[in-house]
Parts: C-alpha cells; sequence; structure tokens
C-alpha cells in the first residue's frame, strides 16, 4: 500500500454522477482518491470536494493517454493505485438496425478497450507489488437487454467476461477482481429517466426490493469489494439491482397450474 499504510484509489468516468458518489465512499472509507475523466475540468472540481483527492484528464481509449495518467497518478500518490474502479461508460440510444459502425465503435472503446487498457496498466503494476484490487462496473443490461439500447448491453456483458480473464491472470499474482452489475439505479446516464415520476414509479414496482436503487447502493458494494474484508471474492459479478435480473417471470401474468390428475 502507498503512503505507509493509507490505500490509494483510483476511479474512471468520476467527474460526477456514480462514479462521483464511489470516489466519495472510498474517501470517505480512508482511501486517497485520484478521480480521472475525459472532462478533465470536471475531474479536477469533483476532486476538490474530496480530501486528499486530485483530478486528472483521462481518455480511456487512449493507451498513450492511460499510461501517462498512470504516471501522473503515481508521482502524486507516491506509487500505483491499490484500487482501480472501471466506471466510465457510455451509450448511445436507438435502433440498432439504425446505429452507425461510428456508434458501435465508440461505446465499444470507451465501455470495453476503456476497460481493458486501465486494467492493464494497473493490473501490472498491483502484480509487481503482490497486492490489489480491481472492480469494474458493468449493468443490468450485461444479464438483460433493453430495447434502443445499441452496443451498450454487449460490452457490458463482454466486461463482466472480462473481468473473469483477468481474475484468473491476477488472482495467483494477489490481485483481486470483480464486477458491479447496477439495476435500475438514480445516477449518472439513467437520472434523466426517473425525472418522470410515473417511469419511476413503475419502475419501482417492478422491483421486488421495491424501489429505485441509488449511487450509495452500488458505490457500498464496490466499497466492500475493495475491502479487505473481500479478501476470499474473486473473479465474481455482483448483481446490485434489488432482484430485477431474477425476477423477469414475476413480470408475467400467469395462472397457478391445476393440481395434476385433475
Amino acid at each position: 500500500m502507498s503512503d505507509g499504510g493509507q490505500r490509494s484509489a483510483l476511479v474512471t468516468g468520476a467527474a460526477g454522477g456514480l462514479g462521483f458518489a464511489i470516489a466519495q465512499r472510498l474517501a470517505a472509507d480512508g482511501c486517497r482518491v485520484g478521480l480521472i475523466d475525459i472532462d478533465g475540468d470536471g475531474a479536477v472540481r469533483a476532486a476538490a470536494d474530496l480530501e486528499g483527492a486530485a483530478g486528472f484528464r483521462c481518455d480511456v481509449t487512449s493507451e498513450e493517454s492511460v499510461i501517462d495518467t498512470f504516471g501522473r497518478f503515481e508521482r502524486t500518490f507516491d506509487g500505483p493505485p491499490d484500487i482501480l474502479v472501471n466506471n466510465a461508460g457510455i451509450v448511445r440510444f436507438g435502433d440498432l438496425l439504425e446505429h452507425t459502425v461510428e456508434d458501435f465503435r465508440k461505446v465499444t472503446e470507451v465501455n470495453l478497450v476503456g476497460v481493458f487498457l486501465m486494467s492493464r496498466e494497473a493490473g501490472a503494476r498491483m502484480a509487481a507489488r503482490g497486492s490489489g484490487a480491481i472492480v469494474n462496473i458493468t449493468s443490468l443490461n450485461a444479464v438483460q437487454t433493453s430495447p434502443d439500447a445499441g452496443a451498450y448491453p454487449a460490452t457490458k456483458a463482454a466486461v463482466a467476461k472480462l473481468t473473469e480473464q483477468f481474475a484468473l491472470v491476477l488472482g495467483p499474482k494477489g490481485v483481486r477482481v470483480n464486477a458491479v452489475g447496477p439495476g435500475f439505479i438514480d445516477s449518472g446516464m439513467s437520472t434523466p429517466i426517473y425525472r418522470d415520476p410515473k417511469v419511476r414509479e413503475q419502475r419501482g414496482r417492478a422491483v421486488p426490493a421495491g424501489r429505485i436503487g441509488t449511487a450509495e447502493d452500488v458505490s457500498a458494494a464496490v466499497a466492500f469489494l475493495a475491502s479487505d474484508e473481500a479478501g476470499y471474492i474473486h473473479g465474481q459479478h455482483l448483481m446490485v439491482d434489488g432482484g430485477v435480473s431474477f425476477s423477469l417471470k414475476n413480470q408475467m401474468p400467469r395462472k397457478a397450474p391445476k393440481e395434476a390428475g385433475k
């Protein structure tokens, strides 16, 4: 660990929304946090609200930018991160048949290639030290596709499998790799959806837990998986969705079957 025992964390897509909530939680847990975002100014402003944090601009789709960012992080925090949270992601809504190749490639570059580049660079540094934790943010869309979500579900499903692959490689080197799959969460890209009270009420009723989730629900799961308390949890995909991912049939009308023989 860096700084004589105080952990450090690097969170992508942290200028606002879910990424910032995760950075807040890790900072509250005592980590020194590096916030990175394609919006570098936004990352710097967000970091100013957290004690001991720093913000950096980073394009996670660029190998050069990612490597440069790790160098800046290491100079600022006296070493590589103890924790990496791959949160950065984008979506291009619309009919998949009408998507352009550019749309598909952009979403894939940010959501999948970005996770690969960040995990490769962090994983190599953590492995050299013999410890570390990586937490990738997927989505309910990784296990339940949605209409008009374009390439997003495919990329998030791929991140879940990439999590397992990095776990196989990095586990023997002392680095744990897991993923968190948010469900209906009122944060970040989903916030505009829940401004409509009817949509919020309808979706809330569809959740077995009875409510829409919050950024704090997700950040708590991330903090746990990044902590020593999760020391024997590795290569897992934890759904933080109030039970939606297993309750599809609960939304379908169904008559009780007749007793056999009657």
